[in-house]
């Protein structure tokens, strides 16, 4: 359930295409649509959401929806080609911040849904561009810190809460600490063996929360100053310090695995593991709330949503299914399923995991405190994609000043190339 797993190099690509314009579906019609999902991989997933289909067409008789999943592995694949030949189906779900992408190259319309219910929603969970809503959805994630409970207070460690999380002097403190614990190989996993979007996802709110930012959100033109900025800069050095000190290692066993092996104190990660965590460890899993570096606590917002493509025969019927399956009862059927944030409070007092007393209780309101949209700009594939380079360079052991410049031109000559994406 990681959360931004298309690749974006692939949406540039699919913009491009969707700028020339598309011809309406020969698959849809005014009484049958489609809705692509991206879950065809997950057994757990896409059952509810062939449950939500089939439900949805017993309560009328007006039109027939159709649902076609993929392996995510080929969903993006998948949707280029349609691109391509103007075969996109009615309803197509796409990762959070690639809508701004596809609102500005007309692949998607404004959605017509009830203020109330997307006011009902996680900020995060609702997809916008230039003040309009475009996407929707039925749940999110979170980034937090798994722990060791007795890793922490064995080793005399303040355990963090929401409203008191640590600052940059104790996390820093608290990792110094846990390197001299022989039980660990490390003390935390910062999970640097993933790819693609992560790299932005996971560790660009560590840059806001030092006061820096991927871009000026002020104005979406320019990255100078706000990512190579003095902030940023911190930022850079101390990242890179962990690993050279050996606070984390440059290549943890992939998947997050080197925590329940026990060969890690921490794990940074996506909410999706926590339940995994309390399975291996009991009573002795905690989840911390990410630590503030100066500028108050940041996690990335934004998984999986579904939109309306702007070549639908009937999007009436479309908007009208959104509505539908974004009720409580299927909201907490995926949460249920997968372990995944609900979208509303009302579905998180109902759901297994979030319903007070629940493993995951504490979630929600961290999501819905920390949580910040990643830019909401068409260009933010490029900015993700030199982020998430210079992040790696890091890793490497690149000095921080040169390679933030660099990631700034990168930005800043992909905005100019295309005109400031309108803004």
């Amino acid at each position: 359930m990681r959360t931004s797993l298309v690749s974006m190099l692939s949406v540039v690509t699919l913009a491009t295409l969707a700028v020339a314009g598309c011809a309406p579906s020969d698959e849809d019609s005014a009484d049958q649509i489609k809705v692509w999902s991206h879950a065809g991989g997950s057994t757990e997933e896409i059952a509810v959401v062939q449950g939500i289909v089939d439900d949805y067409n017993a309560s009328q008789a007006e039109v027939t929806v159709v649902l076609e999943s993929f392996p995510q592995s080929s969903y993006n694949d998948a949707v280029v080609a349609a691109a391509a030949s103007g075969d996109l189906p009615c309803v197509v779900d796409m990762d959070g911040p690639i809508v701004p992408n596809w609102a500005w190259a007309d692949y998607i319309q404004p959605l017509d849904l009830p203020t109330d219910l997307t006011d009902s929603l996680l900020p995060s969970t609702v997809g916008r561009y230039q003040d309009e809503i475009y996407a929707v959805g039925a749940f999110d994630a979170a980034l937090t810190i798994n722990a060791r409970r007795s890793a922490l207070v064995d080793n005399g460690i303040r355990i963090p809460t929401l409203d008191e999380p640590w600052t940059l002097e104790e996390f820093d403190a608290a990792l110094v600490t846990l390197s001299a614990d022989e039980r660990f190989e490390y003390p935390i996993d910062l999970g640097v063996w993933d790819a693609n979007e992560w790299w932005s996802y996971a560790y660009s709110p560590m840059l806001q929360s030092f006061g820096g930012d991927l871009v000026d959100r002020e104005t979406y033109l320019s990255a100078d100053g706000v990512l190579n900025g003095p902030e940023g800069l911190a930022f850079a050095e101390w990242f890179q310090s962990v690993f050279e000190r050996g606070l984390a290692s440059r290549t943890p066993t992939a998947d997050g695995q080197d925590f329940p092996q026990g060969n890690v104190a921490m794990v940074y990660g996506g909410s999706w593991k926590a339940l995994d965590s309390a399975e291996t460890f009991g009573d002795d899993a905690i989840i911390l709330p990410v630590p503030d570096f100066g500028e108050g606590p940041v996690i990335g917002g934004g998984s999986w949503q579904l939109g309306v493509s702007s070549t639908c025969a009937n999007p009436e019927a479309a908007n009208d299914y959104l509505e539908f399956s974004l009720q409580d009862k299927y909201i907490v059927e995926f949460s249920d399923a997968v372990g995944v944030i609900p979208a509303t409070d009302t579905a998180a007092q109902q759901a297994e995991y979030f319903k007070e007393g629940g493993l995951l209780a504490e979630l929600p309101e961290i999501s819905r405190q920390l949580a910040r949209v990643r830019p909401e700009t068409p260009g933010y594939a490029v900015i993700s994609t030199s982020f998430g380079k210079a992040m790696q360079d890091l890793v490497a052991g690149a000095d921080p000043q040169a390679t933030l410049d660099q990631a700034v031109k990168d930005i800043d000559a992909n905005i100019k190339s295309n005109d400031g994406y309108g803004f």
